[in-house]
């Protein structure tokens, strides 16, 4: 690494978020969503250090595309009939369920605009399914959707009190 790329990762520290956030756009050439500082300043790091070493081989380079060319991708894995793995709850013998009132019963979907889009998660016996998979927690969910750590009865809109 040059001693000019060494002097600019060290600064990266002392820069404010919105220096940042205008580096980053320079350096990756999109739009920056992070206000996140420590992020930012390895993000931003680790393209300069790539800038100056050259960034991936050709070999690499081309190792890449004959993968992408040969894979199928797919977003949500393929999905049978929905109801065929879920579970009903059913009392048992006490008539006692360990199940949350706040959710909707197995079987139902919980659905939330989010970013403009809707997103639609499947009630499970035990757990949630979103885009394919399966989430033992709501509050998971919730984090796969917006990338944060985020409650996930708060995310839903579920247990709020009427007014």
């Amino acid at each position: 690494m040059t001693d000019e790329t060494r002097l600019a990762v060290a600064a990266l520290d002392d820069k404010t978020v919105n220096e940042l956030r205008t580096l980053y756009e320079e350096v990756f050439d999109e739009v920056c969503r992070s206000r996140h500082k420590k992020y930012l300043v390895r993000r931003i790091a680790w393209r300069l250090q790539a800038l100056d070493e050259g960034g991936l081989s050709n070999e690499a380079k081309q190792k890449a595309r004959e993968l992408a060319a040969t894979s199928d991708l797919r977003m949500t894995a393929p999905r049978e009939e929905v109801m065929d793995n879920v579970r009903r709850v059913t009392p048992e013998e006490d008539g006692y369920v360990d199940w949350d009132p706040r959710l909707p019963p197995p079987g139902s979907f919980l659905e939330r605009r989010y970013k403009g889009q809707m997103v639609r998660v499947l009630v499970l016996t035990d757990g949630f399914e979103y885009e394919g998979k399966r989430f033992r927690s709501l509050s998971k969910v919730a984090g796969e959707i917006t990338g944060v750590s985020y409650n996930g009865f708060l995310f839903f809109r579920l247990g709020r009190r009427k007014k």
